[in-house]
């Protein structure tokens, strides 16, 4: 399994001496064959800006830094796939950060690509290679003809062809899960958030933040057109947006008015759960499926990266434990990091969390952020580091009721 590096102008080379290593937090490591699988469809491969790559030699065991203009590649994976390592690399520059994407050890082997990473759901859902453009174009003028004056419908036009979004792409191809974003207004200061940053994080924000309040007609539009089918999924709450409970009211109302017209589908929101009272009237309107997103089940890791205002774990627990009582199908959204997820601390955290909120799903979910700026903000390790592929085994063996999958599914959920 020989070492992946790229020149300056983007070209991908496999060494032909040196192996392939990875990280695990801000160690490097070797790679276990039974680490690797090829390649999956619909996987990236990019070159990580100011590092060099660094390889292992197989004869002495030391591991080598390549000269500089030799950068480390990594590999963004596509949902239904858990990365278990970060690529192995040294920086040119520590004051400049990685853009925040996903990044996957990836090496050469028998004539081909491989990463540290394993499946941990279908992945063919949510393949990037199964929208297709030329039918995603046509749908999209379509529904900007029939709704002129829904914003939200501009909004996710955008997303979904120019940021080539999967889920605002779903909402104009009619399929799987679609997308209602809802609100610019956010009750956490997230350290890795997506769609805005502070001016001085050093974070260059992939994607732009709604920025209007949308109507309950705009939202009902939405919904309406994607529920039209039994496994039909709508979700408030996307990366474009802030914290989606925050506009309670226009969910609410819009909820109702769907449900008065329609009982096809299910209606899904992506939240933090920090706002309990919000949470319990969306989930008294008729709320099917519940997400929350979480990085920790230990205060001061979810603190660190989430910087809440205003709510702590507790509303979070609460919220969850409310949903689950009323019926909702709840999940979380793991945001998981190799030599930090699995942790022992964060391990024993979080079979106690989802123990008693009553999980039904853990949606392993690949932290897009630099790996650095992230370690230097979260507690260091207090006890063993078990590896990425033992956590997954510990969790089913521990959890075997509970769902390991990679994205919200129609429930039952029966994918292992």
């Amino acid at each position: 399994m020989y070492l992946v590096y790229a020149d300056e102008e983007g070209n991908v080379y496999e060494h032909s001496e040196l192996y392939g290593i990875a990280r695990s937090g801000n160690n490097l490591v070797e790679i276990l064959e039974d680490e690797l699988i090829p390649l999956p469809p619909g996987a990236t491969l990019v070159g990580l800006p100011n590092t060099r790559a660094v390889g292992m030699n197989p004869d002495t065991g030391e591991m080598q830094a390549l000269p500089g203009g030799h950068q480390a590649v990594g590999a963004l994976l596509p949902q239904g796939f858990t990365r278990f390592y970060v690529p192995g690399y040294t920086k040119t520059d520590k004051t400049q950060l990685f853009p925040l994407f996903g990044y996957t050890a990836v090496v050469w082997k028998d004539g081909g690509f491989y990463v540290t990473a394993g499946k941990t759901d279908d992945p063919e859902p949510w393949n990037p290679e199964r929208c297709d453009r030329r039918e995603l174009e046509v749908q999209v003028d379509r529904l900007l003809q029939t709704y002129p004056d829904n914003r939200l419908y501009k909004h996710l036009s955008n997303c979904a062809l120019e940021y080539e979004c999967l889920t605002a792409s779903n909402t104009f191809l009619q399929r799987w899960e679609g997308a209602v974003p809802m609100s610019f207004a956010c009750n956490a200061g997230c350290f890795g958030c997506i769609s805005e940053q502070p001016d001085d994080s050093g974070f260059p924000a992939p994607q732009t933040r709604l920025k209007f309040k949308p109507s309950a007609n705009e939202v009902v539009d939405i919904m309406l057109e994607h529920l039209r089918t039994p496994e039909s999924i709508i979700s408030f709450g996307q990366g474009c947006e802030g914290e989606p409970s925050t506009q309670a009211p226009t969910i609410i109302e819009a909820m109702k008015r769907v449900r008065e017209k329609t009982s096809l589908g299910y209606i899904n929101i992506n939240t933090n759960a920090g706002l309990t009272d919000h949470l319990r009237a969306i989930t008294d309107a008729g709320l099917d499926l519940m997400r929350v997103s979480t990085i920790s089940a230990l205060d001061e890791h979810y603190n660190a990266y989430y910087k809440p205002r205003g709510y702590t774990l507790v509303n979070v627990e609460k919220s969850l434990k409310y949903a689950r009582d009323k019926g909702v199908y709840t999940s979380i959204n793991y945001l998981v990091f190799p030599g930090v997820t699995d942790r022992e601390e964060e391990i024993e955290a979080m079979i106690g969390f989802v123990r008693r909120t009553g999980l039904k799903l853990i949606q392993m979910r690949n932290l897009n952020i630099d790996p650095d700026a992230y370690l230097s903000l979260i507690p260091e390790a207090q006890g063993e580091i078990y590896g990425m592929k033992t956590l997954l085994e510990i969790y089913r063996q521990e959890l075997p009721d509970v769902v390991i999958g990679s994205y919200t599914h129609v429930p039952p959920a029966i994918v292992r």
